[in-house]
């Protein structure tokens, strides 16, 4: 499981975007991008890092479940996943 403050950084990060998000469009449309650059860093959301829901990791990310590729395959042979067996041929 990731620590804490990585799970808490990202949710600060995803707050910073939403926060300046009508601010950066407004901008970009202007062309001001010398303006784009006194905001904070945290508010491009290029910054944004997708991680697992459950165990807050970052790699190996499954976008439509939401959650990290060990995760998912323990939630899918529990069950816990409708619509997803495991597969045999």
């Amino acid at each position: 499981m990731a620590k804490k403050s990585w799970i808490a950084r990202d949710k600060k990060k995803a707050d910073t975007v939403k926060k300046f998000a009508a601010v950066r469009a407004e901008m970009k449309a202007k062309g001001d991008f010398v303006g784009l650059t006194k905001l904070p860093r945290n508010a491009s959301p290029v910054r944004m890092v997708n991680r697992c829901k459950l165990t807050g990791r970052r790699h190996a990310y499954i976008r439509k479940y939401c959650v990290s590729r060990l995760t998912f395959r323990e939630l899918a042979l529990s069950g816990m996943i409708p619509g997803v067996i495991k597969a045999s041929w």
